[in-house]
């Protein structure tokens, strides 16, 4: 045995990505991707090795053999309950239906006394069941008010209503089903509704079948809705895991390229710095040039004004001298070799306050240039 399943193991294992198919076919519950499967290849053989013994939900076939038995147990134990259930439930609506009708047109004292008995015989059921237990539960509970089932069945019409309400219980119900099936019927199909009572008997015979291919056809449809959730699911995953990839190979796309064209970008910041503290610097040597000028300038008419000064007070001193001078020529005429030693010396100071004057002259129209 344990060969042989080695055997099976090995030919499953050997199939490669056959294998990752197979095992999420056959776990189409669980949250696995084939990636995972591809990246965890140990974990993938267990998962081969568990489908002989798990189905598709996750049960071991005992197991599931089990839950089979115990779910046509239960659908025996519903059957055998929805017959009286279903029984019930139709004599109410009989009744429901019987005062609806009473009230929009006039129904025969016969019909109204069958109806009342069937009334009253199941409010005499539910009053029995209600005060008799025991066919629910094994504990023994207090009676209501002391009473008994026995109170309860003291309230029943009259046996020759019971039986009279008996014979037509059948025949009653009977009608009331196949009205209820032609109104199922209609609703359906609508377009049968306007058919012959006997085709619709033809078609309500068949009516259960339809249903059931419906029905099955609607959990058919739940499964397959359900196995394309999962699905969805596996491969949102999936589209999630590549949209992760993609966004961090765009993300290194572009460190890349900003790594690349950040020397460029950086070379052409300096180059504008570069520039503009050129342009800068001409222009405070600019300034500094006209502010030289101006200085130059300025020392140049301070100068200037300097000399004037000095000249025009060495031409009031020689004006002075001449005067003085002139006035000692004028003393002096008289006198010979004396006369003409300070005539000579006229001559000197007279030259002398022309080199004076035109030096002065010449500053002046330079100052007003």
């Amino acid at each position: 045995m344990s060969g042989g399943s080695e055997t099976t193991n090995a030919s499953l294992l050997g199939k490669g990505d056959s294998l990752h198919h197979q095992v999420l076919a056959s776990f189409p519950l669980c949250d696995v991707t084939e990636e995972d499967l591809t990246q965890n290849p140990q974990f993938c053989k267990l998962l081969a090795t568990l489908t002989q013994y798990v189905d598709k939900t996750g049960l071991t076939f005992p197991l599931k053999t089990e839950l089979d038995k115990a779910e046509q147990k239960l659908q025996s134990q519903r059957r055998q309950w929805l017959h009286p259930e279903s029984l019930h439930r139709g004599l109410k609506e009989m009744n429901q239906h019987h005062c609806v009708r009473k009230h929009h047109v006039t129904v025969p004292p016969d019909q109204n006394m069958f109806y009342e008995t069937v009334e009253k015989c199941l409010l005499v059921a539910h009053c029995v069941k209600q005060l008799d237990p025991s066919g629910t539960t094994n504990q023994d509970q207090p009676s209501v008010l002391g009473l008994t089932p026995q109170h309860a069945m003291e309230l029943m019409p009259t046996e020759k209503n019971v039986e009279r309400m008996k014979q037509g219980l059948p025949r009653q119900l009977e009608k009331h089903l196949k009205e209820k099936c032609l109104s199922l019927l209609s609703y359906y199909q609508p377009e049968w509704e306007n058919e012959s009572e006997g085709l619709k008997a033809s078609k309500l015979s068949h009516l259960s079948s339809l249903l059931n291919k419906e029905k099955k056809r609607a959990e058919s449809l739940k499964e397959t809705c359900r196995e394309n959730v999962v699905l969805l699911q596996r491969q949102t995953q999936l589209y999630l895991s590549e949209l992760t990839k993609c966004i961090q190979l765009l993300q290194t796309l572009i460190l890349d390229h900003r790594l690349k064209i950040q020397t460029d970008l950086d070379r052409k910041k300096l180059e504008y710095f570069e520039g503009k503290c050129e342009l800068v610097l001409q222009k405070i040597k600019t300034e500094m040039v006209e502010i030289q000028q101006d200085t130059y300038t300025a020392d140049t008419i301070s100068a200037h004004r300097k000399i004037r000064e000095k000249l025009e007070s060495e031409l009031q001193a020689f004006t002075t001298e001449k005067q003085a001078v002139e006035l000692k020529l004028s003393s002096f005429e008289i006198l010979g070799k004396e006369f003409e030693a300070l005539a000579d010396e006229y001559c000197r100071l007279r030259q002398e306050i022309e080199m004076k004057n035109w030096a002065l002259k010449e500053l002046t129209q330079y100052n007003e240039k």
